[in-house]
Order: C-alpha cells, then sequence, then structure tokens
C-alpha cells in the first residue's frame, strides 16, 4: 500500500492508505437461562425485550456478567431474577454459546453459559432496567422472535430436552465447533436469596 506523506512544519508524517487499526482481544463471560413454564399445557419460556440503536428492538433470553466470586449458576440466579423479576431453580445445564463481536475498539470473544430453569416465584412486573419489557412466550414462536441465531438453537436444544414436539435443533450457520460447546450432568438447585 502506498503511503501518504504530510508536513508538518519540519516534520513530516507517513500514515499508510487503507491501514486498518489494530483491535485489541478480549474476553467476557456471561451466564443466564431459559426459564420454562407450561401454562394450560403449553410450554413458554420467558425473553426480555429492549432497544438497540443499530438493530431496532432484540427480542433475548436472560443472561449476564458475574460478580467477583460467583459461580456461574449463582451468576445465572441473579442475572434472570434481576432481569426478570421472578424467583428461579436450576434444573439443568444446557451448552454454552460462544460468539465474537466489535465493541468500543476491542474484538470481544464471548461465552455464555445457559441454564434450564423453573419459576419459584417473583412477578415479571419486578423486572429491572436491563429490559424494556419481559414476557413468557410459547416455545413454538421462539424461532420467530428471538434476535439471535445461536439463542434459537439454544432453545431448540432445551426443547429436544424437554421432550417437547417439534423442536428446531438445526446448528446455526456458521457455528462450527467452536460456537456451541456441550453440557452435562445436573445442576444443584440455585438457592440465591433476593437483593
Amino acid at each position: 500500500m502506498g503511503a501518504a506523506r504530510t508536513e508538518l512544519g519540519n516534520a513530516s508524517t507517513e500514515r499508510r492508505h487503507g491501514a486498518v487499526a489494530r483491535l485489541r482481544n478480549t474476553t467476557a463471560t456471561s451466564a443466564g437461562g431459559v426459564l420454562v413454564r407450561h401454562l394450560t399445557g403449553v410450554p413458554q419460556l420467558v425473553v426480555g425485550m429492549r432497544r438497540r440503536d443499530r438493530d431496532g428492538m432484540t427480542c433475548t433470553l436472560p443472561k449476564g456478567t458475574p460478580h467477583p466470586g460467583e459461580t456461574r449458576e449463582e451468576t445465572a440466579c441473579r442475572e434472570v431474577r434481576e432481569e426478570t423479576g421472578l424467583e428461579v431453580r436450576i434444573t439443568g445445564e444446557l451448552p454454552s454459546i460462544r460468539y465474537t463481536f466489535v465493541q468500543r475498539g476491542a474484538r470481544i470473544h464471548k461465552t455464555v453459559h445457559y441454564f434450564l430453569m423453573v419459576p419459584t416465584g417473583g412477578d415479571l412486573g419486578r423486572h429491572d432496567h436491563e429490559f424494556e419489557s419481559v414476557r413468557w412466550i410459547d416455545f413454538g414462536d421462539a424461532a420467530d422472535l428471538l434476535s439471535f441465531e445461536t439463542e434459537r438453537w439454544l432453545v431448540g436444544e432445551a426443547a429436544a430436552r424437554l421432550g417437547l414436539h417439534g423442536a428446531r435443533r438445526d446448528t446455526p450457520a456458521g457455528a462450527g465447533r467452536s460456537a456451541i460447546v456441550g453440557a452435562t450432568g445436573v445442576v444443584s438447585p440455585c438457592d440465591t436469596p433476593a437483593s
């Protein structure tokens, strides 16, 4: 690539035409849940809606970042409680999702650990400011409403593990092995008190 030269007094500076600034790489971790109930025999899960400048409205699963010293399970229970207003109990572990995005000059490699959960109390009206609205949706509507392909896949995986008929479990396009990380075992219930 050719260089552009600018004269500044006696000094000259050069920069490359078309050069791209290097992004610093960093990692991030979150935890959340697929919160499940059955209403008159119809399986439902909780989603949150938030407005994003670049995307308009997004519909996502509840999740968030750990506080120092928290386990993944504690983070998932706290974040789901805060973002939905519901008290929860973990019933199983789901695969983790990995993805990369760019924000404020950094390439962020993020892993989100997910758990199957059931509500044990609370009220959706008590959700925090993270979402503009929170609501129950039928599992069958999740593929059309959720904004992110990896979350749509994860809900299909949760549906299959729950034995729900018609669960869509197609691996996200381009996901490869790095996007979906398998989970095994059942996790103990989370008895995190409300704060």
